[in-house]
């Protein structure tokens, strides 16, 4: 892809294509232009035969922070999901299963924040590994409604999911390691190398090999229904829009975003109340 606006795409390694989210000033926050660039490129990627394996990384202090409230992620959506209720819902877990499914291995480089729409896109992408200090959460649960994408119960278990999803606090990179959301943890200046040293090692083997190792574990994952389970999900997310509660909260938004986020996470003292830029 040619003019690329909120990405940056370069070739660290033979066979490796990194993808660097370009939006630094509002910690890579996901618009649709940004998402549209993402999934042409991993989509190109997987035609390429000279790229064997994607990274994905974040500019600046953080990977993702989420999705962008300060646009309308409704419009120019960057393909096709049915309309209705629960649009959103439904169009991130069509855009996490466009991952999901790629033939070719995606690798998730996590440090800073990573919360709301940001694990999302990790948890889509093969491997994910972040840094030790990194704060992985969904603070929306707190204001709004449970992930577009409910995956947390199927990377960490009944209770560290419940205990996300009740309190919307976020654990760091060695808690996301140890509970089952990362791979492994690095100190984050050893982090980039690592990663570079696991995607080499995975671009040795050839593509039409790798392409059924990694269909060979997600048929396992699809027959203990983890598809029909997380599209059930929208539905729920979709509720939780007409509660009293979330329909406030959407008014606060539109007053002001810094303000509402700040009245959500106040109470609880950690992310941006926490006194960090």
């Amino acid at each position: 892809m040619t003019d690329l606006q909120f990405i940056v795409v370069d070739s660290p390694l033979p066979g490796v294509s990194r993808i660097t989210l370009n939006r630094p000033n509002s910690r890579n926050a996901l618009n649709n232009i940004l998402r549209g660039e993402l999934y042409g490129t991993l989509e190109a990627n997987d035609r390429d035969p000279e790229v064997r394996v994607t990274i994905i990384r974040g500019a600046g202090k953080a990977f993702c922070a989420g999705y962008d409230l300060k646009a309308n992620n409704g419009a120019d959506q960057p393909f096709h999901t049915a309309g209705g209720d629960g649009n959103w819902a439904r169009h991130v877990v069509d855009g996490f299963f466009r991952v999901w499914d790629l033939a070719k291995p995606v690798i998730a480089q996590v440090h800073g924040y990573c919360l709301a729409g940001g694990t999302e896109l990790a948890t889509s992408c093969d491997l994910v590994y972040v840094a030790e200090d990194a704060q992985i959460g969904y603070p929306v649960v707190r204001s709004m409604s449970p992930p577009d994408n409910q995956f947390f119960p199927w990377l960490l278990g009944l209770r560290d999911a419940m205990e996300m999803m009740l309190t919307g606090s976020a654990i760091s990179g060695i808690e996301a390691a140890q509970n089952g959301f990362a791979n492994r943890a690095y100190p984050a200046e050893q982090l980039e190398a690592a990663v570079l040293e696991v995607a080499q090692t995975i671009a040795k083997v050839p593509p039409d090999i790798q392409q059924i190792n990694k269909r060979a574990v997600h048929r396992q994952m699809d027959a203990m229904g983890i598809r029909s389970a997380i599209r059930a999900g929208t539905e729920i997310q979709a509720l939780a829009f007409h509660s009293q509660s979330t329909r406030a909260h959407f008014k606060e938004l539109a007053a002001g975003l810094t303000g509402a986020l700040s009245k959500r996470d106040g109470e609880f003292g950690d992310y941006r109340t926490r006194g960090e830029e």
